[in-house]
């Protein structure tokens, strides 16, 4: 166990009775074995990576298992298809046999779809009600979050709220989560690393400006991280950018011209090609990310692909959502 952590457990610590209900998480960071009594509180702060809960009311239950797969979804058919549907049946591919469910964390998504398309699909909390009166007693959540922000927050609370209502639960955790922290994986470094894959030829004076979703979440901070990773990997001339948050294109314009970049390839950093893809990064208007890039002189090569159409970040998904299955299996 490493020293740090061995502080952290010991600096709060209180005692109180240990609750038998919550199980240890599959994170890099466990409690201090030295630790034998915790109030609830320490047991929630020490939670971290994959979730997981065992209700000991329904341990005499048979096992029937099931995956839920959350994510925010999307309007736009032709994307869906070759973005969550595509990552959907890649996790379907790694676990035959198993009951796969799709939902969406958007509601407001969910009654487009359904009002243009004639598709319902089902909101987590739904679909678990679903999935219980089935008789399912063994879930696992995996989500396609890229960063753990307002919507794993949702997650969080639907995992929270439900894992009572079966034998156990697991919830996995977003595209990136850890950074590479002492005895940690780096999942910043693995998700770029397949993204990159995807990334052009550039030559002096060329770069690629990638743009990301942003959020009031302190998890932007994630986009330092991204950034400073990028740098690490001798990727110089890659920008990150964010349409609702930080940094801001308008942030990147300058790093652009100090190194005298003037034609850049722009491309969403989302897993799906949708409104902000089309419009606010590559739209004719304005204000459009391109458009603005346009006028600062610098030529713009938009690529319009969430993702979720690149084989390599699918592969991330479905280890992520492997992790998952595998708490739920031991």
């Amino acid at each position: 166990m490493k020293n740090w952590k061995k502080f952290f457990v010991a600096a709060v610590a209180v005692g109180a009775v240990f609750s038998t209900n919550v199980a240890p998480t599959e994170a890099g960071y466990e409690l201090n074995p030295e630790v034998k009594t915790a109030t609830p509180a320490l047991l929630a702060a020490s939670q971290m990576g994959v979730r997981t809960y065992e209700n000991p009311a329904l341990q005499n239950l048979a096992n029937k298992d099931a995956i839920v797969v959350m994510t925010f979804g999307t309007t736009f058919t032709d994307t869906r298809a070759k973005t969550i549907d595509a990552t959907v049946e890649g996790i379907k591919a790694a676990h035959p046999g198993v009951k796969v469910v799709t939902a969406y964390t958007s509601h407001i998504i969910i009654d487009r779809v359904k009002a243009n398309e004639g598709i319902t699909f089902p909101t987590p909390e739904e679909a678990l009600d679903q999935l219980k009166a089935e008789g399912y007693t063994r879930v696992a959540l995996t989500t396609l979050d890229v960063i753990p922000g307002m919507e794993y927050d949702y997650d969080l609370g639907v995992f929270n709220g439900y894992k009572q209502n079966f034998k156990k639960m697991t919830l996995g955790t977003p595209l990136m989560y850890w950074q590479g922290q002492e005895g940690q994986d780096d999942d910043v470094t693995e998700t770029l690393q397949a993204l990159a894959t995807q990334f052009p030829k550039t030559k002096k004076g060329e770069g690629i400006v990638i743009m990301a979703h942003g959020t009031p979440n302190i998890s932007n901070a994630y986009y330092s991280v991204i950034q400073a990773k990028l740098h690490e990997m001798g990727y110089n001339n890659v920008f990150i950018e964010t349409v609702e948050g930080w940094p801001s294109l308008e942030t990147i314009i300058p790093k652009l011209k100090a190194q005298k970049i003037k034609k850049v390839t722009i491309m969403p950093f989302m897993m799906v090609a949708g409104d902000h893809a089309n419009n606010d990064m590559a739209g004719d208007e304005e204000d459009s990310h391109k458009s603005i890039l346009k006028s600062e002189g610098i030529e713009v090569v938009p690529y319009i692909h969430g993702i979720g159409e690149n084989q390599a970040v699918r592969d991330v998904f479905v280890k992520r959502a492997n992790d998952a299955w595998e708490a739920l299996e031991k």
